[in-house]
């Protein structure tokens, strides 16, 4: 299995408390998809093959963070000893896929709308198609506009000349900001103030009021979004960004519309939204045995992952499969063809 390049992070694994993973990537050999054992019948063996796991999450204050650490965690301690995984922070989606592809990660989350372009060679991927495939399909993320009450912003036409937060450069969030903005009318570079930055800093400028509004596209509930509500909640509200959401269709079939329930940050009532899926996604020449081994047991400890954060509520193997454009790894494909 890849090991990747020297790098130490922290990573949270929620349960009760937070359990701190460090990162330690090793430089070290690769198993290809080529060398992966076979069964008597042709199938895949879905086994674990011994080496260390690193796995591409995001901001530290977003969901990806928190059940990356959790499944590095379930990886570590289910697989016989054989795999030590961690878990990194990073930028998140369009970083994430091109540190996969360039061999700093094995594993890396990201939203599908990016993997799309990523595999279809378009938008931040424009001419540089990457060489990846799925392991599943998994929870979806809810694109979440926060404004302060004070800024005059009811739509997102209405971020004009504002200082809005569009998220961590390299990130899903900034794709879907860019989107929204240009699906508005509005440019990220020349109609408002961007303020590319992670999600605890853009809440920190929302409570200081350095900051308008925020862009951030992450589970439900995301803690950063939980702290705002709970800080300064009568200050600051959501907007509706459906109207945009037929632009944004027109770009990727995967924009869906959903809603935020009302309990899940107090609210007066729920928010209408939209949705995008997550991936779970891996290099094309990730060996089939481990893809398997991890998809498998992913879904099979489902409970577990719950423990870590309620987004894993939404795996399900039949969904998991629906992954298009990005193809699903052999191993990953007979996992959870076996488990739907």
């Amino acid at each position: 299995m890849k090991v990747g390049k020297s790098r130490t992070r922290m990573a949270v694994v929620a349960i009760a408390s937070a359990v701190a993973l460090v990162l330690t990537g090793c430089g070290g050999g690769k198993q290809t998809a080529s060398q992966a054992e076979e069964n008597s019948d042709g199938s895949i063996k879905c086994e674990f093959t011994e080496g260390q796991l690193t796995i591409a999450t995001g901001n530290s204050s977003g969901v990806y963070y928190v059940l990356g650490g959790g499944i590095a965690n379930l990886i570590s301690n289910n697989s016989d000893g054989k795999v030590k995984a961690t878990a990194a922070e990073t930028g998140a989606s369009v970083q994430n896929i091109q540190q996969l592809v360039a061999g700093d990660y094995d594993i890396a989350f990201t939203l599908a709308d990016t993997a799309a372009d990523a595999v279809e060679g378009k938008g931040a991927f424009e001419g540089n198609k990457a060489d990846i495939k799925a392991l599943a399909r998994i929870y979806s993320n809810y694109t979440q506009v926060v404004v302060r009450k004070d800024s005059g912003i009811k739509s997102v036409e209405d971020m004009a000349g504002k200082t809005i937060s569009t998220g961590s450069p390299k990130s899903g969030t900034e794709v879907i900001a860019t989107r929204l903005l240009e699906s508005a009318g509005l440019n990220i570079d020349s109609d408002i103030s961007a303020q590319r930055l992670d999600l605890q800093a853009s809440v920190d400028g929302m409570k200081d009021g350095s900051i308008d509004g925020l862009v951030w596209s992450g589970g439900l509930p995301t803690p950063a979004i939980t702290d705002l509500f709970t800080s300064i909640g009568g200050d600051v509200e959501f907007i509706d960004v459906t109207p945009q959401l037929k632009k944004l269709q027109d770009i990727n079939q995967v924009y869906a519309e959903g809603t935020i329930p009302a309990d899940t940050y107090g609210t007066p009532s729920e928010i209408k939204t939209i949705v995008v899926p997550n991936l779970l996604v891996v290099s094309s020449d990730f060996p089939t045995n481990n893809a398997c081994a991890i998809t498998q047991m992913i879904f099979e400890k489902k409970s577990d992952l719950e423990q870590v954060h309620p987004s894993a509520g939404e795996l399900d193997p039949k969904t998991a499969q629906e992954t298009d454009p990005v193809e699903l790894n052999e191993g990953a494909k007979q996992a959870l063809e076996e488990l739907s």
